[in-house]
């Protein structure tokens, strides 16, 4: 596309200063006259671009003229290019090599090789998938129609497809369920026998609470508990350095908010002997029923 080159061409003067009109008619792979027509067009657009004549001479950016409004800088550029590679972890594309090629400032590809991001965690396959189906439909405003599993069972759903939301380390598709008459978020991983349907919908504005993912979820149900110290470094993977105190015999006590009951009960079970709840009573006595239903079952 002609702004894509215009683009390529103007951040390529601010890379190297000066080029040859050969040297961006090889690089962007078009004519001399193409070239030229872009000079003038960016010229029209505002940037002032000097030709020089002479064996030193060629194009460039008069002197003096600020570009840090108008194009990218190299951090910029970096941090685009350590973005695209992420979401390409994730798709079919390969953007981050073609804005390389574009670009062709060796600096810039070098300084994202130091970043590598995998969105796709260990299931990139049916991901991909599922990512260019949603974002088809969005595109196109068409329903998706999945079968989803959640704490409640499974069922059917179809809904209208807004965004496709990275968080709390998942994918999750943001939508609006006619069923519900509300505004949901389904994992992707919960998520199967995804389809785009052919049925349009009319968007919908997005309240302000709902496009803040999360708002809802509160950590006011507190508990008391002690870790043993072999536990140290799950706690800070968790919750960081300063999430618990050391106690005299160097285990480790807590006070933290949890979202629900069943969220605490699914925690701490994980940890088996190595924790022991104090308070609240009643999730010491929940804890105590669940353990005697695991004992019956290997016992029975």
């Amino acid at each position: 596309m002609k702004i894509d080159r215009h683009i390529g061409i103007i951040t390529t003067l601010q890379q190297n200063k000066i080029v040859t009109a050969p040297y961006l008619a090889e690089k962007f792979e078009v004519s001399r006259r193409t070239i030229n027509r872009d000079i003038e067009d960016i010229c029209k657009a505002g940037i002032p671009i000097v030709t020089t004549q002479g064996a030193n001479g060629g194009i460039s950016i008069m002197e003096g003229f600020s570009l840090d409004t108008t194009v990218f800088t190299e951090q910029e550029l970096t941090a685009i290019f350590s973005g695209l590679k992420s979401i390409d972890s994730v798709s079919d594309s390969d953007t981050a090599k073609q804005l390389a090629k574009k670009i062709g400032d060796s600096s810039i590809t070098e300084l994202a090789e130091h970043i590598e991001i995998d969105l796709s965690s260990f299931y990139k396959g049916d991901l991909t998938e599922k990512i260019e189906i949603i974002k088809s439909a969005i595109r196109d405003r068409k329903l998706i129609a999945f079968h989803y599993f959640y704490n409640k069972g499974e069922e059917d759903k179809v809904i209208e497809p807004y965004k496709i939301v990275f968080k709390w380390s998942d994918w999750y598709v943001f939508g609006y369920s006619t069923e519900r008459n509300d505004f949901r978020m389904y994992k992707l991983r919960r998520l199967w026998n995804l389809s785009r349907c052919e049925e349009k919908y009319v968007t919908r504005e997005i309240p302000e609470g709902k496009s803040k993912y999360g708002l809802h979820m509160t950590d006011d149900y507190f508990i008391e508990a002690i870790y043993e110290p072999s536990l140290k470094f799950k706690l800070v993977d968790e919750y960081g350095p300063s999430s618990f105190l050391i106690m005299d015999d160097g285990k480790l006590y807590t006070k933290w908010g949890f979202s629900s009951l069943d969220a605490a009960i699914q925690w701490l079970l994980q940890f088996g002997s190595k924790v022991k709840v104090i308070s609240p009573i009643d999730l010491v006595e929940k804890i105590k029923d669940e353990i005697e239903r695991m004992k019956n079952i290997y016992e029975s």
